[in-house]
């Protein structure tokens, strides 16, 4: 709910039409209502949630009628609660009040300030995310303390309270226990249920068993039972608030979740089957949807709006923009009709046995007929909600009769057939059972709740009529069948508001807002429509003036390419106040009446202050346009001339001529300057250089500019190089002789810029040094300081440590002068001479967090050395580095951190042998059980220093590098040490979907009882002990989950053979119970980053031919049968398709020879002679990870090259699909499966995650877990990213009792 999730288009400001102004909100009158005539509420920065809970109870008409009914008398007055006596209930007060404004007030958003004030929530509770199902509750529990001792103290009662009863019954005895418990919502299950029907099904009809392990203590027998436990609902409430679970949390993943997946839920819905008394009426068990409030995002952001059906027509319904065309209308409608049969199975079995001609059917066929007339069976459509079909028939007994014992069904003479009586849904969705209309039943019997009215059914809407999606400050019409929609996805339903359908609106409150409102609230109303309207006429005619400055041309004159006034003392520009609905000729005349001295045309032309004067752009030209059309806004200038010329220069105008202001930079030399032509202004301050801003058309090419200056052509035009080089110099780069033509525009030359000129006779100064296209000017300014500031050692007294107080100088220097000479003169500034006799010190630079950089070598001068001038050294104890030497830091066994590192210098010309015995001896290290690594660029330890003989210069080390002292031998040379891993093989053979978890095992077992289950399984010849110390990680295989378990290291010669390297690794302790008769048993991998990547081919290639360096990680995988692949056999993982489903078959491992033919053909004949089909009947596709989708291989098409006319045939070793081992290959059996589809419910959910993480602006989900699951135990999961602090929801009430 952050960021601009939260941010609403057009709330606090106006957006005009192009050229119009844009005013900020507090003057500008709120717009009104749209086309719809409802009001929506303004999102405070994050309080979406609380609008659409506003907007729900709004148009609950009973829950506000309730709410209006409450007076003055009871709830006190709002301008009396600062009074310490008084007690003003404010929070019904303020929603009252909102509500009144919502109804009547004609504005297109209302706030809830004042509200929300009344809560006691402050700015940061009003943009913090909440939820709407926790508001939902606090905000009832608030009303309910608030209305204590009132009228109303009960109404949320009346209105939202039900109970349900929880029985346990005890199997051997018979006996009951019973509790009850009251609600006013109903939280209902999502993960694993299909509909809400199914979720009420769960809950209030299957029944939970306590048996074998899990028995019940009976309190009459007292012993543990068999006993069954079942919940029922008791009472109902006339709305029913039904809060869906969409949030859960994956402890696999240790994160929260949403449910995105399908969950529908019926317009009108029959309770009977879930109520605990079921003997009243159809009608008292039926309720109708009025409210779907919908969160659209993720469990940790998101945002909330609402749709909502219109029960007093208050709204002005109409078609929305999208509405489809009318025959495809005609198909729908037809759609809707015919659908409510297959839907209820009382419509569906009635007509069955009504086609029979002795309108009766044996029981044991109505089951074969049911699934000829809807293709599907009783149980998997209907048991679900209405339990088994005998049960079904008995519980409609006034529609069915069981004959001959129970073995036959027929239909009784007069049933109240559903196939005659109108459905009371308006679209019927799964699972909705049809109801008698409310008109016919006996309702005397079961009269509502006081409050609630019942009255006669009113004339049906047209269907679809009177839904409207209230999102924040927008209302806009929807179809009822756009409900449907908020099924599933990102964007979908998370609370549903019922309401029972004997609730009958009056006719008066038909298309009347105005209903019920106390007579003080239509007063505010009526007073609050009045202001605004008075504040819409005068914004109005405010909003449409405009600020102008008009500069007249007989007070400027041109120079250097720009408009210059004449006098400083005479005002630039005359302000006018003009109306920009108006045109440009009134403008015209208005200009004339006011300068009666104007002779001649006058011309309007827009103009812009600009840094080197005032430049024309485009001219007005049109008098029948208005300022409005012409895009001319407040505080615009306009130039007023007569269109050629002004003080007898010709003026260019257009945004190609704007004037640049360079600043011309000439050497002084220490003679005098005078001051530049046209009025520049000069400035040498000691420098040695003279700077003068000038400024020239940019059109004007770079060699008419150095003719305006006056120098000959000889002479140098240079830029300053930006960034230039420390030491106090300034460089310049020379303009080539092709750059003159070129324009200053062209050149990029902008305000500001220098521009230096170099004349013949000045080149040869020692001020100036030319090298090749380089100007380096020193002059006496870069003859600057340096500060040096001392840092004495700490020192200890009385038991603590001190710091003495540190020194500064500023020493006097410049580019050239040497370090050594720097610190000479700091000793000697700051006096010590005796402190540091005899002792070494150094100059070190420091960063910006004051850290201290390497030592700089004192036999270089600052510029060279890169020390820029006129910033600090320090003076720390310490010997300076030569210019032969390095200064390194170095640390043991993990990265160096600030203040812990060791430091030292060492020559350059040094080996790594000699750098390391160095570091040892520094750091009181023994043996030679040690190597040196370099850090990575994420300051991670990170590759070895293999040759120890190689140079510190060799390996391009500098200063201020780190090393890390590693325990451990480097292997020798010619030698390689790898890590080994052992490929555990899944016992599960049973039928698999994509969807499998990356745990994939029993919840609640051990790691070693895992390895064990997975080791010793059916499918093994024999069984592999493990140790259960080793460490274990999860990687991917063509995408698919694997386990793999660490079993050591082995050191190994590069010229060694793979069938060598496979009988090494068996010796290790490690795999000693790994039996395998040859080493051709066994299957090398190769790992790299999270995956295995490769197989390791050829017995007898060398690893230096198999292309293996040191630090290589590979698994080996124990196998059934001899294995040797050539350099052209691939092997994949293929999966066949479960036919009707959205999953596979476990994988099985297929050895493809690609080396005469790598196409399609091939691999399908391949696959075919494996499964025993047709080539023909196959359809396959490669799975890819890395962005869940599968691609299809092609046909038997291939490709003719024209100008061979030979066949050229696709190979599936290339692009683009690259197949390597371990590919996954989907294969579809089009003769029982004729779904193409290949990708799976796993698929389609890592799509969204990724996306949604995406549009966060966050790593890809599917990506975040494979680096969680990254091979090698030292990595660990670690959060997306750090989220905000989550805070309890709270209303502050008063105490009135």
């Amino acid at each position: 709910m952050f960021g601009s999730l939260f941010e609403e288009e057009g709330e606090g400001y106006s957006l005009a039409p192009s050229g119009g102004r844009v005013v900020k909100g507090e003057g500008e009158p709120p717009p009104p209502r749209g086309r719809v005539n409802l009001s929506g509420i303004k999102n405070q920065g994050g309080t979406c949630y609380l609008n659409s809970l506003l907007q729900t109870l709004l148009f609950t008409p009973e829950f506000r009628e309730e709410l209006f009914s409450l007076g003055p008398k009871e709830l006190g007055c709002l301008e009396d609660k600062d009074k310490p006596e008084a007690k003003v209930r404010v929070i019904p007060l303020e929603l009252q009040r909102l509500f009144a404004r919502l109804l009547l007030v004609d504005q297109q958003s209302a706030s809830t300030t004042d509200l929300t004030d009344s809560f006691g929530w402050n700015n940061s509770e009003e943009s913090r995310q909440h939820d709407v199902q926790e508001l939902n509750r606090i905000l009832f529990s608030a009303l309910e303390h608030s209305l204590v001792d009132t009228s109303g103290s009960a109404f949320i009662q009346r209105l939202y309270h039900g109970t349900t009863v929880n029985s346990i019954l005890c199997k051997e005895c018979g006996n009951i226990s019973q509790r009850q418990e009251d609600f006013l919502d109903l939280t209902v299950c999502v993960r694993g249920v299909c509909g809400l029907e199914g979720a009420l099904w769960d809950m209030f009809v299957e029944e939970e068993m306590f048996e074998g392990s899990n028995l019940y203590r009976c309190g009459q027998c007292d012993q543990l039972v068999t006993a069954a436990k079942s919940a029922k609902l008791r009472k109902l409430p006339p709305f029913l608030t039904v809060s869906l679970l969409r949030f859960n949390f994956d402890f696999a993943r240790c994160e929260r979740y949403k449910e995105t997946g399908r969950y529908t839920f019926p317009l009108t819905i029959n309770l009977r089957p879930f109520c605990e008394q079921t003997e009243d009426e159809d009608s008292e068990y039926s309720y109708e949807l009025f409210s779907v409030i919908i969160h659209k995002g993720g469990c940790y952001g998101g945002h909330y709006h609402v749709y909502i059906k219109d029960m007093d027509h208050l709204g002005l319904w109409e078609p929305p923009e999208e509405d489809t065309k009318p025959k495809v209308q005609k198909k729908k409608e037809v759609r809707a009709y015919t659908e409510p049969e297959k839907d209820d199975p009382l419509s569906v079995l009635s007509s069955i046995i009504a086609q029979e001609e002795s309108r009766s059917v044996l029981l044991d066929q109505l089951g074969q007929r049911l699934m000829d007339k809807i293709g599907s069976s009783w149980s998997k459509k209907y048991r679900k909600l209405h339990g088994p079909i005998g049960k079904f028939l008995q519980n409609h007994s006034d529609v069915f009769v069981l004959v001959n014992n129970g073995t036959w069904v027929a239909l009784k003479a007069n049933p109240p057939s559903p196939v005659t009586q109108p459905s009371s849904p308006a679209h019927p969705t799964p699972g909705s059972s049809s109801t008698p209309d409310p008109v016919h039943n006996n309702t005397a019997n079961h009269l509502p709740e006081p409050g609630l009215e019942t009255e006669p059914k009113t004339a049906p809407e047209p269907q679809g009529s009177h839904w409207f999606d209230l999102n924040d400050s927008t209302v806009t019409s929807i179809h009822e069948r756009d409900v449907e929609k908020m099924y599933q996805g990102k964007e979908s339903a998370y609370m549903l508001f019922y309401r029972k359908t004997l609730l009958r609106r009056p006719s008066g409150a038909l298309r009347n807002p105005g209903y019920q409102v106390p007579p003080h609230l239509l007063e505010m109303a009526e007073e609050e429509n009045r202001r605004l309207q008075q504040r819409r006429e005068e914004f109005e005619a405010s909003n449409n003036s405009v600020e102008l400055r008009l500069h007249l041309a007989p007070r400027y004159r041109l120079e250097n390419g720009a408009l210059k006034p004449i006098s400083i003392e005479q005002k630039e520009a005359t302000n006018l106040t003009f109306d920009r609905c108006r045109t440009v000729g009134d403008l015209r005349m208005i200009i004339y009446q006011k300068q009666d001295l104007w002779e001649g045309d006058m011309a309007l032309t827009v103009a812009r202050s600009l840094p080197a004067g005032l430049h024309l752009y485009n001219t007005l030209t049109d008098d029948e346009v208005s300022l409005y059309s012409a895009g001319i806004l407040s505080g615009t200038d306009l130039f007023v001339w007569n269109g050629r010329e002004v003080c007898g220069a010709t003026v260019q105008t257009g945004a190609e001529w704007e004037p640049v202001l360079l600043t011309v930079v000439r050497p002084s030399l220490g003679e005098e300057e005078e001051e530049g032509e046209g009025g520049g202004v000069g400035e040498e301050g000691g420098s040695g250089l003279t700077k003068q801003s000038r400024g020239f058309a940019g059109r004007v090419t770079l060699g008419e500019v150095r003719e305006a200056l006056g120098e000959p052509q000889e002479s140098l035009l240079c830029q300053e190089k930006r960034g230039g080089e420390g030491g106090g110099a300034s460089g310049w780069r020379v303009f080539p002789p092709g750059d003159m033509q070129r324009t200053l525009k062209e050149l990029a030359l902008k305000d500001g810029d220098a521009l230096l000129v170099l004349e013949p006779q000045t080149q040869d100064s020692s001020v100036f040094s030319v090298s090749g296209d380089m100007v380096t000017v020193t002059t006496p300014s870069d003859c600057r300081w340096l500060l040096v500031e001392y840092r004495p050692e700490r020192r200890r007294r009385g038991g603590g440590e001190e710091e003495e107080e540190r020194m500064r100088a500023k020493v006097p220097a410049s580019g050239n002068m040497l370090l050594c000479e720097v610190k000479q003169r700091a000793i000697a500034e700051l006096q010590l001479q005796e402190h540091l006799a005899g002792v070494a010190c150094c100059l070190r630079q420091v960063d910006r967090t004051g850290k201290l950089l390497p030592p700089v070598c004192e036999e270089l001068s600052v510029r060279d050395a890169g020390v820029r001038l006129m910033t600090s050294l320090s003076l720390c104890p310490g010997t300076a580095p030569k210019d032969t030497q390095l200064f390194l830091y170095f640390s043991v066994g993990t990265a160096p951190s600030s203040g812990l590192e060791g430091e030292i210098i060492v020559e350059r010309s040094s080996t790594v042998k000699q750098c390391l015995k160095k570091m040892l001896e520094s750091a009181r290290l023994e043996g030679d059980g040690w190597h040196l690594r370099r850090l990575d660029w994420c300051e991670d330890v990170g590759e070895a220093l293999m040759d120890e003989e190689a140079s510190l210069s060799e390996l391009k080390m500098s200063h201020g590098d780190a090393l890390v002292i590693t325990e451990g031998r480097l292997p020798p040379k010619g030698f390689l040490k790898l890590s080994v891993w052992l490929y555990v093989e899944p016992s599960a053979y049973s039928v698999v979907s994509m969807e499998t978890e990356v745990n994939g095992m029993a919840a609640g077992s051990t790691e070693g009882q895992r390895l064990e289950d997975m080791t010793t399984g059916e499918t093994h010849t024999h069984s592999m002990k493990l140790s259960p110390l080793a460490k274990m990680c999860v990687c991917l295989v063509g995408g698919a989950m694997v386990e793999l378990r660490t079993v050591g290291q082995v050191e190994i010669s590069e010229e060694a053979t793979l069938e060598e390297l496979k009988t090494q690794v068996l010796t290790l302790p490690e795999l000693q119970y790994v039996c395998v008769p040859t080493p051709a048993f066994l299957r090398v991998w190769q790992l790299e980053g999270q995956r295995l990547t490769r197989i390791l081919r050829g017995q007898q290639h060398t690893l230096r031919k198999l292309k293996l360096s040191s630090g290589v990680e590979f698994c080996v995988q124990q196998l059934l049968r001899e294995e040797d692949l050539g350099p052209k056999e691939v092997l994949l993982r293929v999966q066949m398709g479960v036919p009707g489903e959205r999953g596979y078959y476990p994988p099985e491992d297929l050895v493809w020879d690609a080396s005469r033919d790598p196409s399609p053909r091939s691999l399908r004949s391949a696959l075919a002679s494996t499964y025993g089909l047709s080539p023909d009947s196959l359809l396959l596709a490669k799975h890819q990870p890395h962005t869940h989708t599968w691609e299809t291989f092609s046909n038997w098409s291939q490709q003719v090259s024209k100008r061979k006319k030979k066949k050229k045939a696709e190979s599936l070793l290339g692009a683009p699909f690259h197949l390597k081992d371990g590919d996954i290959i989907g294969v579809k059996n089009l003769l029982i499966d004729n779904n193409r589809d290949f990708s799976t419910q796993q698929d389609e959910q890592r799509l969204r995650e990724e996306k949604e993480q995406r549009r966060k602006g966050g790593q890809g989900v599917g990506a975040e877990v494979e680096t969680n699951r990254r091979v090698g135990p030292e990595k660990k999961m670690g959060p997306i990213k750090t989220r905000k602090t989550e805070v309890a929801l709270s209303i502050n009430v008063g105490v009135f009792r």
